[in-house]
C-alpha cells in the first residue's frame, strides 16, 4: 500500500507529470501552488511508493463538508485499488479536520470512478450541466453524508 504525505512543493513536478497524464485540462503547477500554500481551506496529499509518486488528493474544508476538489492516480498504477485507498485516506483525513459529510463532481462519462465513489457510499444527488469546459460535458454531484467510519461497509482501510 503506498504512503501518504502532505502535498509540498518539491511535490509538484511528479504531481504536473500524473495531472497532465491524466486531464485532457489539467491543472496548472500555479493553481497547485496556490492550493498548498495559501489556501487555508485546502488540504492536499500525495501517495508515495518509495520516491514516486503514484496519486494526490486535495479536498477543501468548509465548516463541516469536505469538497473532494481532485484526485488521481498515475496511469501505471491504476487497477490495483489505489483509487480507493487514497479517497479513504481523504474521509478520514476530512473527519480529523471536521467535516461529517463530503462532495465531488465527476464527469458523467466516469463510469470507473462514479463506481468508485458509490462503492464508498457516495450517493448521486444532481448534476452541473457543461461543467467541464473542455468538452462542456456535465458533472454528477455525489455525496456522502456519513463519514463516520462505522458506516464504512467493503472498503479497503
Amino acid at each position: 500500500m503506498p504512503e501518504f504525505e502532505v502535498m509540498r512543493m518539491d511535490h509538484l513536478e511528479q504531481v504536473m507529470q500524473i495531472e497532465e497524464q491524466c486531464f485532457s485540462f489539467p491543472w496548472s503547477y500555479s493553481a497547485f501552488l496556490y492550493e498548498i500554500t495559501y489556501n487555508n481551506l485546502a488540504h492536499y496529499i500525495v501517495a508515495r511508493k518509495g520516491e514516486k509518486i503514484i496519486g494526490y488528493a486535495g479536498m477543501w474544508v468548509i465548516l463541516d463538508d469536505a469538497h473532494i476538489t481532485n484526485i488521481a492516480v498515475s496511469p501505471l498504477h491504476r487497477g490495483k485499488g489505489y483509487g480507493e485507498v487514497i479517497m479513504v485516506e481523504m474521509m478520514s483525513r476530512a473527519l480529523v479536520f471536521g467535516a461529517s459529510k463530503m462532495t465531488l463532481e465527476v464527469r458523467v462519462s466516469n463510469s470507473p470512478a462514479r463506481q468508485l465513489y458509490r462503492r464508498l457510499g457516495f450517493v448521486e444527488r444532481g448534476c452541473r450541466k457543461k461543467y467541464y469546459s473542455d468538452n462542456n460535458e456535465d458533472a454528477i454531484i455525489m455525496w456522502k453524508d456519513d463519514l463516520n467510519p462505522a458506516s464504512w461497509t467493503n472498503i479497503a482501510r
